[in-house]
């Protein structure tokens, strides 16, 4: 049975759709992906034209407000900024409460700071993949 993964941050724009969609990717025959935020905002076209780069299906991605899973249970719930992390130190549904803190790439510097951000949260994910199927 698959494991059920939910990625929050605050906008749900950027971070939490990227991990999403990388967990599918890496691992979808294990794990069950989701992502929601605690102040949903659109999805920052910067993310999919990301995610389209590294070859990823970003097509069709919304974002969606956490209280949308209120009912649903998940093995883990994995927060990715201090934010989010403040805002859900605890989810009732969750078995497990993991807090990941990722920079916010559209205030992040540097030159490419979405590509940055995927970049550092594709290996967190795939960390995360060969501890949690070990």
């Amino acid at each position: 049975m698959k494991k059920k993964v939910l990625f929050l941050c605050t906008g749900n724009s950027a971070r939490s759709q990227m991990a999403e969609v990388l967990l599918r990717h890496q691992a979808g025959d294990q794990f069950e992906a989701f992502s929601a935020g605690t102040s949903p905002e659109t999805v920052d076209a910067r993310t999919v034209t990301v995610l389209q780069k590294m070859g990823l299906p970003a097509e069709g991605l919304l974002s969606k407000p956490v209280s949308g899973y209120a009912e649903d249970n998940f093995d883990f719930v994995i927060t990715l900024c201090d934010k989010a992390g403040q805002e859900c130190k605890s989810f009732p549904n969750a078995a497990e409460m993991i807090a990941w803190n990722f920079e916010d790439p559209k205030t992040r510097p540097g030159l490419i700071p979405f590509e940055t951000t995927a970049k550092e949260i594709n290996e967190r994910i795939k960390m995360f993949v060969l501890v949690q199927t070990k």
